[in-house]
């Protein structure tokens, strides 16, 4: 049997060396790690002790980049790629994301960060047509954005006047996420809550929500996940304020106020799928300065999107994340609703009708229930927040952070990383 040979890397933070790591040619996993340069530049929540960096938690890291397995149409994708699995990809572009500034760069080469970046410099939109199944074609590039692509559903990059954008799909029957993305930045938009904006395009009869890119060439995204790796959560402490604490010691400004207007939207569209990795931090990626919380994005999992139109209901019973399993205790968490004018809301379901018109995927009788639901949630919600005085909340907020919430670990996390 023939053995497995590696290949040399400097993993880079845009232009700075970070470490010399190898990459096993079979797998394209870390199977080792050398010297290392910048130990204030190893990704957040990669635990370095005596100089050398954790390798399983960096594997995880870099396996945590590759598109995941369960992403909708993959195995149809890597027939026609002639690859086995989604990490084949990665070293096919350097690594290179659009989320981040982290690359590997050949041991023996003089490349530079400027000369190949995604942010900056075009790139082949192929690995994006064949993943949205448009085949693909005899002088195919690999050099895309679409590698480290995660989440679930069928998704590429796109350049569109010089500006990379986003272009989602939806799932199932109703194919409704994208529409529900629309919604969301709408609701939030009305509301004056920081968020990524997003707009509907169709493609042959498709729905695809469309968003720019919210990280620049000098920031980064950084996802609740890893943020919480940067401290072990001790087991008397809620994962919310295991957050939060982490948050405060890395000194990120105006994180409560955040999961404050996070949670609320989620009541409000019934989101079910608030994962830790799709929520997070933006710091500077070359001062590595904390800039603060991420604007709220990837909010398609919600508004009753794989229910049938007799469950959707204003109380139905939902699945919630991150931090609880019901909404009704999750808006608990909630600090202040001094900066909430649930007025500014009045009129929306008009809104949402105009954005499914026209959809031949959801039908008006399954628009109006929607409709009908979220107006029901935007009641419940102003119900909870006139019969809380501030005292209350306090109370309430306070005694949830006390109590002993067994952490739902690694089995859960590992499903929200895979999505």
């Amino acid at each position: 049997m023939a053995e497995s040979r590696n290949k040399s890397y400097t993993l880079m933070h845009k232009n700075e060396p970070v470490a010399e790591i190898e990459l096993d040619e079979a797998t394209v996993s870390i199977s080792a790690i050398g010297q290392v340069y910048a130990k204030q530049h190893v990704p957040v929540g990669i635990t370095v002790k005596r100089g050398k960096i954790d390798r399983a938690a960096l594997n995880e890291w870099w396996r945590g980049r590759a598109i995941p397995a369960s992403r909708d149409g993959i195995q149809e994708a890597l027939i026609e790629l002639n690859l086995s699995t989604t990490q084949k990809l990665l070293d096919k572009s350097f690594g290179l994301s659009l989320s981040d500034q982290y690359w590997i760069r050949p041991s023996a080469s003089d490349l530079r960060w400027s000369a190949i970046n995604f942010f900056d410099n075009p790139f082949s939109e192929d690995v994006g047509n064949v993943l949205f199944g448009k085949g693909s074609s005899d002088a195919m590039s690999l050099m895309s954005p679409d590698n480290t692509s995660d989440g679930w559903l069928k998704k590429k990059w796109a350049i569109m006047d010089g500006k990379r954008f986003l272009v989602k799909g939806g799932s199932g029957a109703t194919q409704q996420e994208p529409y529900n993305e629309v919604i969301a930045s709408k609701i939030l938009e009305r509301l004056g809550i920081p968020h990524v904006p997003y707009t509907l395009m169709k493609q042959e009869d498709y729905p695809y929500s469309v968003c720019e890119n919210f990280i620049t060439p000098q920031t980064e995204l950084i996802t609740a996940w890893y943020v919480m790796h940067t401290r072990q959560k001790p087991n008397h402490i809620s994962v919310y304020q295991h957050y939060v604490n982490c948050c405060e010691a890395l000194g990120i400004p105006g994180v409560v106020e955040a999961l404050d207007r996070m949670i609320v939207l989620d009541y409000l569209i019934a989101n079910e799928d608030r994962h830790q990795n799709n929520l997070g931090v933006i710091r500077h990626a070359e001062t590595l300065e904390w800039i603060g919380p991420a604007p709220i994005y990837d909010s398609g999992s919600s508004l009753w999107f794989s229910k049938p139109p007799s469950l959707i209901r204003t109380d139905g019973k939902l699945t919630c994340k991150p931090f609880k399993q019901d909404h009704n205790e999750q808006i608990k968490l909630v600090t202040s609703f001094d900066w909430l004018d649930l007025s500014l809301l009045d009129g929306i379901e008009d809104e949402v009708r105009d954005i499914f018109r026209g959809s031949l995927f959801v039908d008006e009788a399954r628009s109006n229930a929607i409709c009908s639901a979220l107006r029901g949630r935007i009641g419940r919600l102003q119900e909870i927040v006139l019969s809380r005085n501030p005292q209350g909340w306090v109370d309430d907020h306070s005694a949830d952070v006390k109590e002993n919430i067994a952490y739902s670990g690694p089995q859960e996390n590992k499903e929200e990383r895979e999505r």
